[in-house]
């Protein structure tokens, strides 16, 4: 790696957006990997660096460019909530279909963590709320499985109804979302899912 690609990495992990664009202009290469195979917008973004994330995504860098374990800035930033970098990279040709190292959408790992605003954004730029990965599991099903049945979570399961989710698609073991949010004691969930 050349000095002037070091500096950019460490310009975006550090947050400096005009440092990234003095290596740019210097000729770091962009899409160099570092680290853990991630380029600087990764890191940036696994820092929730903004400026440092938008000036990379201004200048071309890749949304959908995977590290090693398969996270893109547009994949993390969805499955942590990292809004404004997730609203620029959506701007720049995020790839809705891509999936991370579970088979899953960006908008799989927000529902687990209960990331209304998130949720939001994904599902109104057209993420598949009915999208199963690898563990046989919907964002439905992450939210009820994975979540703790609480008002946030009534909230996050109302959202993906909203945004098209199939409340009657069965999880890996047959079981309908109603049945798994029944069986924890999310009575919110499941009046919700039985309402619909």
């Amino acid at each position: 790696m050349s000095d002037r690609t070091r500096d950019l990495f460490d310009a975006a992990s550090a947050g400096d957006a005009d440092a990234v664009r003095t290596a740019l202009d210097a000729g770091a290469d962009i899409e160099a990997r570092g680290d853990g195979g991630m380029t600087a917008l990764v890191a940036a973004t696994k820092a929730n660096n903004v400026d440092a994330a938008r000036a990379l995504i201004e200048a071309g860098a890749d949304v959908n460019a995977k590290d090693d374990i398969q996270d893109s800035a547009y994949l993390y930033a969805g499955a942590r909530g990292h809004d404004a970098i997730l609203r620029s990279a959506l701007a720049n040709g995020a790839d809705l279909a891509s999936t991370n190292r579970f088979g899953g959408t960006a908008l799989i790992p927000a529902s687990e963590r209960g990331l209304l605003s998130t949720i939001d954004i994904l599902l109104e730029a057209g993420v598949d709320p009915n999208h199963v990965n690898d563990l046989n599991w919907t964002a439905l099903h992450e939210a009820i499985v994975l979540g703790d049945g609480s008002d946030t979570y009534v909230e996050v399961v109302r959202a993906l109804i909203d945004g098209g989710a199939d409340i009657t698609i069965r999880d890996g073991d047959g079981v309908l979302p109603h049945d798994l949010a029944a069986a924890r004691g999310y009575d919110g969930i499941a009046a919700l899912l039985e309402r619909r």
